[in-house]
This record gives structure tokens, sequence and C-alpha cells, in this order.
């Protein structure tokens, strides 16, 4: 889940599309272990521009099911990253997945803190445009600063993102 170079694109209409390639061969691996898999990250928003990545949330029980699940993604491909310094969202990288769009998986418990703010900020951007183009701008704007460092451009964006969550109560 490395990115070399920051690219921020506009609004793909295929984004969905893709999205549900993704989550139907997580599905099919998944079966009952996941309760539903959620479009998440810049991508789920209609008009927002992007890094061409798809974010998704696999969303389990509990931890009780981690295990399962981290071993039906390794069957097909994914292996367990840890949580990269975020509680509540554990990471998996793959191989073998050149027909489907890049993208980042996590998976979360139902009641992690992280799944409620993947959700929270993707809906409040849904339901404010404003709010989204002025995000819009702020990527755009850091990918033009930092475009070989993403590090950086996450820096860039963390303020707007933390005054979405203080907005929301998170």
């Amino acid at each position: 889940m490395n990115t070399k170079r920051v690219t921020v694109l506009p609004y793909d209409e295929n984004w969905p599309r893709e999205f549900l390639k993704i989550k139907a061969e997580l599905e099919a691996a998944l079966g009952e272990t996941a309760l539903r898999i959620e479009h998440v990250g810049s991508t789920s928003v209609a008009g927002l521009c992007a890094k061409p990545v798809i974010d998704l949330d696999v969303v389990i029980r509990d931890a009780s099911a981690f295990l399962q699940a981290a071993s039906k993604l390794a069957k097909i491909g994914y292996e367990h990253e840890g949580d990269l310094g975020i509680p509540g969202r554990e990471a998996f990288g793959y191989r073998g997945k050149e027909h489907l769009l890049q993208h980042h998986l996590y998976v979360c418990a139902q009641d992690s803190k992280e799944l409620r703010r993947h959700l929270a900020f993707r809906d409040y951007l849904r339901a404010h445009p404003e709010a989204a183009r002025e995000y819009g701008r702020i990527k755009e704007e850091g990918a033009a600063l930092y475009p070989c460092g993403i590090d950086r451009y996450i820096a860039h964006k963390a303020p707007f993102i933390e005054e979405i969550y203080r907005r929301l109560g998170l």
C-alpha cells in the first residue's frame, strides 16, 4: 500500500463500479464473516477528486471474527499488515489483483471508532457538497505541493478532516 507518487484525479464515474468488482470478490471469499463491505474514502463521494485508489472497510461482528476473516482473505491473496498505527482498523495488502483497481482494504469490527469515523466523514461529504468541494481543493493543493511525499500530503489534509470530525463529535 505504499504510494510513491501522489496523484489526485477528477472524479471518475467508474469508481463505484470498480468498488463493486472488489466487493464481489471479497463477498465470495468472506461469506458470512463479513457483515457488510463499505466503500469509504474520497472515491465514494460523487464529484470529489481523489487518488484513484478504492478504500474499503470490511465490517465484522467483533474482534473474535478477525482471525477467520484474515484467514479467508489470505486464501485470495491478501496479507495482514497490522493496524498501521490506527487502532480499530486492520490493513491488508495484496498481490495478484491486477484485474482490480488499486485499493486499500481494512477490516473493522462493527463497533470500531475508526469505522464510525470513515462512515461519518463519507456521509458528511456526500450531504455537504460545499465541504466536498473545499476538501477537493485541499487535496489538489496537497498533491501539487507534495507530489512525492504521501506523509506530507496526508498532513496537509489533516486539519480539514479533524475539523469535520470535531463538528460530528468524533
